[in-house]
């Protein structure tokens, strides 16, 4: 009663004497570790931190395109922000201000010579691991166990495919310098 005639409701009756935590103040963008946790602040909120956010900040498409400011809700603007991150109309607007200078050509070279370089690779590895697989043996349809000799020498195709993916390659840099004639690739 003596609290709440003196004004102070919220304040204990008795004297308490016990731990106190170090109270530590943190400023925007700090990162701090507290109970095994990351912890940042964002726009004055306190998150937890990983690894990972910069990734999820990637693959999460924002609401407003970040080069016009306009509305990211179109068909297209998903695919054109995870290649240009920009919406779709900025992609057509930057590409016709290529058109107007004269370097759309080099752009669309580099786009698919870059495309083709990733297929390469994908391709490779997927070929690499295919012959390093046992394969000497198969599970029919019926359950039985089929035993198969022969096939192909692992060492020779291997040689084989190094030097053609290296050929590949050298095709799609000739490409990529405008070497070649072929504009329909």
């Amino acid at each position: 009663m003596r609290n709440l005639i003196k004004g102070k409701s919220g304040e204990s009756a008795e004297t308490q004497v016990g731990y106190t935590s170090k109270k530590v103040n943190y400023k925007e963008g700090d990162i701090w570790e507290e109970s095994g946790k990351k912890w940042i602040i964002k726009d004055g909120i306190k998150q937890t931190y990983t690894k990972l956010d910069k990734i999820k900040k990637e693959a999460i498409l924002p609401l407003f395109c970040p080069n016009c400011g306009s509305l990211m809700k179109k068909r297209n603007d998903p695919k054109m922000y995870k290649i240009h991150k920009m919406c779709f109309d900025c992609v057509i607007d930057m590409e016709h201000k290529l058109k107007m200078e004269g370097k759309y050509i080099d752009y669309q070279r580099n786009i698919i010579a870059n495309n083709a370089k990733d297929y390469l690779d994908d391709l490779e590895q997927y070929l690499l691991e295919a012959i390093n697989e046992s394969n000497t043996q198969y599970v029919s349809e019926k359950g039985e166990i089929e035993r198969w000799k022969g096939g192909i020498n692992k060492d020779e195709f291997l040689e084989q495919m190094k030097t053609n993916f290296v050929d590949f390659r050298k095709q799609v840099d000739d490409y990529k310098q405008n070497k070649t004639d072929d504009d329909k690739t």
